[in-house]
């Protein structure tokens, strides 16, 4: 018998590959196609986000002082921020900060939002108008309201005056130094997240509302039991948004205070920054950066857990 009384009849077909082996195949062209459209993107997040979380948490096992060479110290840096009461001190100011911030930011932007979503001429103007103070950059607004909030020759102050009242050092006053930081970041992104509650507002079907005007239900209790709820999904992104910014300020305390008067204002980002830009303790600074991201990942995962059982993402 030979060679050719060997091959395969022409009408039998070779048998098909595993279904596993297409499927992968399929995801490496589908993964060849969209390479080069991630690729930027990806180096973008490795480069500034993942590489720089790396380095911190290294940096937050050694002693430098970036002029000797950096030796192991294991985790004296956290034993050592456990010890000094500063630490936590300027955590305690910052979450203070974030109790101000946050409730009027979101009361003030849901009802900017809830004003704002009606069809009348030249509201879309009123609504870029809100907005505005988001455009401008947190260095240029604290400068703006350092200068309206002078003890002295303040706008605020001279308003004050002209109606019979002496108005306080507001910046310089520990009383006081913190709201105003708080009014000023209020200021800048209420309108920012008055436009996802406007977005989340117009997704809400209309007959919602009109059924329950039939039922009797006042504009009260339309908007504690329809509005409300069906405005979970954007609460909970503009709340977590919002808290992890909230922990975060630095540029308005660095242009306005910095972190005075005494320390009525030394919110825990900028102790990092004195602690490594100022006294050189760069593992110090970083062990801090660290306690920092532990506060910000559990408040964030109690708020997804709150919302959880709360969210609804369609209405049928």
């Amino acid at each position: 018998m030979g060679l050719a009384d060997l091959r395969l009849p022409s009408s039998v077909a070779p048998p098909a590959p595993p279904k596993w082996r297409r499927t992968g195949r399929r995801r490496l062209r589908q993964l060849a196609t969209a390479g080069p459209f991630i690729l930027p993107s990806l180096a973008g997040v490795v480069v500034f986000l993942l590489i720089p979380v790396v380095l911190v948490l290294l940096l937050s096992f050694v002693k430098w002082n970036f002029l000797q060479p950096p030796h192991w110290a294991g985790f004296a840096n956290f034993v050592t921020m456990a010890r000094y009461h500063h630490v936590f001190h300027s955590l305690a100011i910052t979450a203070y900060y974030v109790l101000w911030n946050i409730p009027v930011q979101t009361v003030i932007a849901l009802a900017l939002a809830m004003l704002l979503n009606r069809r009348l001429p030249g509201m879309g103007l009123f609504r870029a108008l809100y907005v505005l103070p988001y455009m401008s950059t947190p260095v240029a607004m604290a400068v703006v309201w350092s200068w309206l909030f002078q003890a002295q020759n303040g706008l605020v102050n001279r308003l004050l005056l002209i109606a019979g009242l002496h108005g306080p050092n507001w910046l310089g006053d520990q009383a006081t130094a913190l709201p105003v930081i708080a009014m000023m970041a209020t200021w800048q992104y209420a309108g920012y997240n008055m436009l996802f509650f406007l977005a989340g507002l117009q997704t809400i079907p209309s007959q919602l509302y009109e059924s329950a005007s039939i039922d009797g239900a006042s504009g009260w209790q339309q908007f504690r039991r329809i509005t409300l709820p069906l405005l979970n999904p954007t609460m909970l992104f503009v709340l977590v948004t919002d808290v992890i910014g909230s922990f975060q300020v630095f540029d308005q305390v660095y242009v306005t205070t910095q972190g005075g008067p005494g320390s009525a204002t030394e919110v825990i980002n900028y102790n990092i920054y004195a602690t490594g830009f100022q006294n050189f303790d760069v593992g110090s600074a970083s062990a801090m950066s660290l306690l920092l991201f532990g506060v910000i990942l559990v408040i964030t995962v109690l708020q997804f857990r709150f919302f959880r059982n709360r969210t609804t993402y369609e209405v049928s």
